[in-house]
């Protein structure tokens, strides 16, 4: 098999990336997540771990570390019988490539994974109501206002991603990697721990590309601008289509008091649901990597130089 180059190699890593977004959630809301403006090409990538320890230990030899960020603004996911269609996401995180060895993600404060709460049709209404069962007819007539019908759902990360593929990458039709998440769904009467999926039961994606992205590579100074000679490199992957329809999707737990909702939550929403009755879609992703043009000219500063880089870029 030929050697895979850095530059192909770097583009797959953007790729697979952009995948870990299919679902447009994630564990912290943009309120939450501390975010910076940086100006030029730098922009992309607000939230990027630079100043990590596992970054900033990086020598530019052994370890060679990158800013990855991918956005979406809009996708969807079925889950059985019910159909959500999502808002605009943000991926951000660090990458520490190994000598020899597969990526390793860094994620930034706050989670890697940040985006618009999803609303669930219908709502608590529609997910549980009318009922002769009178637990739930009780919860019914409870329900007198938007507050009280409306859920949102919140996917999270519950581990960490598996099974990277380069090759995968830059085709399609094969899974590039396996990312395992629950989704919170969010209601007052549901109270705060409804889960679909769990860390010892989670959701696990295996998204693959329908198309290929488009390549673009730009070079720039250290503050981010422009320039076809700077010490900094960006790739871009914009206008891919990912998808998935291989995961299986567990059941609720959690919900109500004692999970005592979890039987009416599976009901209505057909849960568990079996591999081939689920998937989930991005729509026009575009996903950015950045790191030193020439990693092996600044050992063994690859990870400072990154974080001074992205320092000076700040506004």
């Amino acid at each position: 098999m030929r050697p895979v180059s850095t530059r192909l190699r770097a583009g797959l890593l953007a790729t697979c990336t952009a995948l870990t977004v299919l679902v447009t959630a994630g564990p912290a809301s943009a309120d939450s997540a501390p975010v910076t403006q940086l100006g030029g090409n730098w922009a992309p990538f607000t939230r990027c771990p630079v100043d990590d320890p596992a970054m900033l230990a990086a020598d530019g030899r052994a370890e060679i570390v990158q800013c990855i960020a991918s956005h979406a603004a809009s996708g969807s996911i079925k889950l059985g019988n019910t159909e959500v269609v999502t808002g605009a996401s943000d991926l951000q995180a660090g990458v520490v490539q190994h000598t020899g060895g597969t990526p390793t993600l860094v994620a930034p404060a706050g989670g890697a994974l940040i985006a618009d709460s999803a609303d669930i049709p219908g709502g608590l209404l529609g997910l549980m109501c009318p009922s002769d069962i009178p637990v739930i007819s009780d919860i019914c007539r409870q329900i007198t206002n938007g507050t009280l019908n409306r859920i949102t759902a919140t996917v999270e990360s519950a581990g960490t991603p598996t099974g990277f593929d380069l090759t995968a990458g830059a085709t399609s039709g094969r899974p590039i990697l396996s990312i395992p998440v629950r989704i919170h769904l969010q209601n007052p009467l549901l109270g705060g721990s409804c889960y679909i999926g769990s860390a010892a039961h989670p959701i696990v994606l295996r998204p693959q590309n329908v198309s290929a992205p488009a390549l673009g590579i730009k070079r720039f100074d250290g503050n981010g601008t422009p320039n076809t000679a700077g010490v900094m490199n960006r790739l871009s992957l914009t206008g891919a289509s990912q998808t998935d329809t291989t995961f299986a999707v567990p059941g609720a737990s959690g919900c109500g008091l004692a999970g005592m909702l979890d039987w009416a939550v599976n009901l209505k929403t057909g849960l568990p649901s079996a591999a081939g009755n689920n998937s989930v879609v991005l729509d026009g992703a575009s996903t950015y990597l950045a790191g030193l043009n020439a990693p092996g000219t600044v050992v063994p500063n690859n990870g400072r130089l990154l974080s001074q880089y992205w320092h000076s870029a700040v506004q």
